[in-house]
């Protein structure tokens, strides 16, 4: 196990009435692929957010690649690659026009980023999209261009949230095989998913969150184990047995998901 490069210790996020996580701790290590496995509205991309320092603590604290307490976004921005579930690329520039863009807003040189975003093109076969107008694309080729944006700086930790989410099969075998990569290639990878049979997929550990509380946190055959079940499936429905709450309002509000676009960029027109 790698040194852990993000720790989260006693951490309490609440909106006016709503508590969206509750006392959550819990550390991600370098070298891993960790998967956060929830249903709606369970914490999940609060969760996130507060990595990526988007949210601030309600109490407790974030440490970590930027060792200090709350965590700037903008000193986050150079270590972590973030691929949020509404992509926000500029519907009038290419794939490479937009995933160039943010990389020289990480002072990365154009012919480092080409080099690393053509290698991972490549493996998501797309490296002949990528001059090609975003204006159009399907919701797969748009999670395509942000992943790969996401990766052209180099960050040492890559947070994805929902990411093959409503694309087809090709394209997100194809998203799950490149994270796998990365994952035995010794990167960091905190995949946000409600779908367990692809957590087991990709992930080295599973962390459930269930109604904003930290359920479990092990590997898939520690997790098995220790509730005694058969499977995965099993030990997820024994460790999530209480109804699970509505929505958190703060989960889903477009005002949140306009400032993950500003995380990744400055200003400008979107596609979706």
């Amino acid at each position: 196990m790698g040194e852990a490069l993000l720790k989260v210790a006693d951490v309490t996020k609440t909106f006016a009435d709503v508590t969206a996580l509750s006392t959550v701790s819990v550390d991600f290590n370098a070298g891993e692929v960790v998967g956060l496995v929830g249903g709606n509205g369970a914490g999940k991309t609060t969760l996130l957010r507060l990595l990526c320092g988007l949210y601030q603590p309600s109490t407790g604290t974030v440490r970590g690649i930027v060792d200090e307490n709350p965590v700037d976004i903008h000193k986050m921005r150079e270590h972590v690659g973030v691929v949020p579930e509404a992509t926000g690329l500029y519907a009038r520039l290419t794939a490479w026009e937009n995933i160039r863009y943010h990389s020289r807003l990480n002072g990365i040189d154009d012919d480092m980023a080409w080099t690393r975003t053509e290698r991972f093109a490549k493996l998501l076969n797309f490296d002949q999209d990528l001059h090609r107008s975003t204006r159009g694309f399907s919701r797969g080729m748009r999670q395509k261009t942000a992943l790969l944006r996401a990766l052209s700086h180099g960050p040492k930790i890559l947070l994805l949230d929902e990411p093959t989410g409503g694309l087809d099969v090709t394209s997100a075998r194809m998203v799950r095989k490149l994270v796998r990569k990365l994952g035995d290639e010794g990167g960091t990878v905190i995949y946000s998913t409600h779908n367990l049979a692809e957590a087991q997929q990709v992930c080295d550990r599973i962390v459930i969150i269930h109604n904003g509380t930290l359920r479990a946190d092990g590997s898939p055959a520690e997790l098995i184990s220790s509730t005694g079940c058969d499977d995965l499936e099993e030990a997820y429905v024994a460790l999530t047995e209480d109804v699970s709450r509505i929505d958190s309002p703060a989960e889903n509000e477009g005002r949140i998901a306009r400032a993950w676009r500003r995380l990744l960029t400055r200003g400008g027109d979107s596609s979706d």
